[in-house]
């Protein structure tokens, strides 16, 4: 997301695409803490101390990066399905 070059005519509303559920990535530090990313939203993470405070970040990472990407018309993909993830 911070090369702006790549514009699309968005299809759904801010709205539609922050009600979107992503698959989330936790993955616990050794030091202690939670990383959390979206893979789908490419440099999407964000962490905490426990898994709560993780996904209360990752929540607020995924709304502004969403939040982002429509205001500079960047291509806000769909979540990925299952089936992806078991690739």
């Amino acid at each position: 997301m911070s090369q702006h070059n790549t514009s699309t005519q968005h299809t759904k509303t801010l709205i539609d695409y922050l009600q979107q559920k992503y698959p989330i990535t936790l993955c616990p530090e050794a030091d202690g803490g939670y990383t959390a990313l979206i893979p789908d939203l490419k440099g999407c993470m964000s962490q905490g101390e426990t898994l709560e405070e993780s996904l209360q970040n990752i929540e607020e990472a995924r709304q502004i990066w969403i939040e982002t990407a429509f205001e500079f018309q960047d291509v806000i993909p769909d979540p990925s399905t299952k089936q992806a993830w078991i690739k």
